[in-house]
């Protein structure tokens, strides 16, 4: 066993939280895995789990072995990545984190696109509204759509993620018109906790921040599903148009309260830093920014 693979085998293990986990994420056998790390506690004489039928812990040495594994681990992919950067294409895997909807609709598209220019990456996509820790996951890029704080992190905008208030057109015929934020109180509200603000809808008028509380019989933490419920002519709907747009070029669904501006929130990807930035990360961010640009295809109508 090479002592690196060890390393790498074990931190996988700790982070995973099982051998079975590790073995999906490193492609190799349980058996393996488990042989792989025995023989790491072998060469350095100390045990560094603790394994139980049910649980798996640190021991006391191992906890400190696997904050210096860590860093160890990640100082030499820096260093392979920024000699690898000067001489070759992307290659690797490449794990991508973004929220469901979006990736659905419009990111599996460009991964594909991607995949099929570099052939030597691999790409992990994992799809999920749950706000992900880049480091703590391993993550190399997230795709968040919101208005960043300031952070450690590296962000590149990718697109603008306008959010508007929608309906269809059955539903407007039976329940009425809207001219004013103060008619959404009399209206079925579908909310999206995604949004921070939750049932708490946030616009500008001239400038100026404006909130209205609304009310409703539906509450999901999906823009597909709020777009089902809309087309399903359940109510009115706070929604991102990348969800929306073909809906609305094509008259499935109206845009309500236009003089009312809603959050203008924009895509990004997010990465952990840029000293030695891997070469797969890169040019995975530069080709998304390509892809998308300043007037994205569901703004188009």
């Amino acid at each position: 066993m090479d002592t690196i693979d060890g390393m790498r085998t074990f931190v996988t293990v700790v982070k995973e939280g099982s051998f079975t986990a590790a073995a999906g994420r490193r492609r190799m056998s349980t058996a393996l895995v488990s042989k792989y790390v025995g023989q790491l506690e072998d060469h350095l004489g100390v045990r560094l789990l603790n394994r139980t039928t049910r649980s798996l812990t640190l021991t006391e040495i191992g906890a400190a072995y696997f904050e210096r594994c860590q860093q160890i681990l990640d100082d030499l992919d820096e260093l392979e990545s920024s000699v690898q950067d000067r001489h070759a294409s992307p290659r690797g895997t490449l794990i991508i984190s973004a929220p469901v909807t979006f990736g659905e609709l419009y990111l599996t598209d460009v991964v594909a696109r991607f995949l099929a220019a570099h052939p030597d990456v691999r790409i992990d996509l994992n799809l999920t509204d749950r706000f992900v820790n880049l480091v703590d996951e391993g993550v190399d890029v997230a795709i968040r759509i919101a208005e960043l704080e300031d952070s450690p992190l590296i962000a590149r905008r990718l697109a603008p993620a306008r959010i508007v208030v929608c309906a269809s057109p059955v539903y407007l015929k039976r329940r009425g018109a809207l001219r004013y934020l103060n008619d959404l109180e009399k209206h079925d509200c579908i909310v999206d906790r995604n949004f921070r603000s939750g049932s708490l809808w946030q616009f500008k008028e001239d400038g100026k921040q404006k909130s209205i509380q609304v009310d409703g019989r539906f509450t999901v933490n999906n823009a597909a599903s709020v777009r089902r419920m809309l087309l399903a002519d359940m109510g009115v709907g706070l929604i991102p148009t990348f969800a929306v747009g073909p809906d609305i070029r094509q008259g499935r669904l109206k845009i309500l309260l236009d003089a009312y501006e809603g959050s203008n929130l924009g895509v990004y990807a997010v990465y952990a830093h840029n000293r030695h930035l891997a070469g797969k990360v890169r040019a995975f961010v530069d080709f998304a920014v390509k892809c998308f640009g300043a007037s994205p295809e569901w703004d188009q109508y």
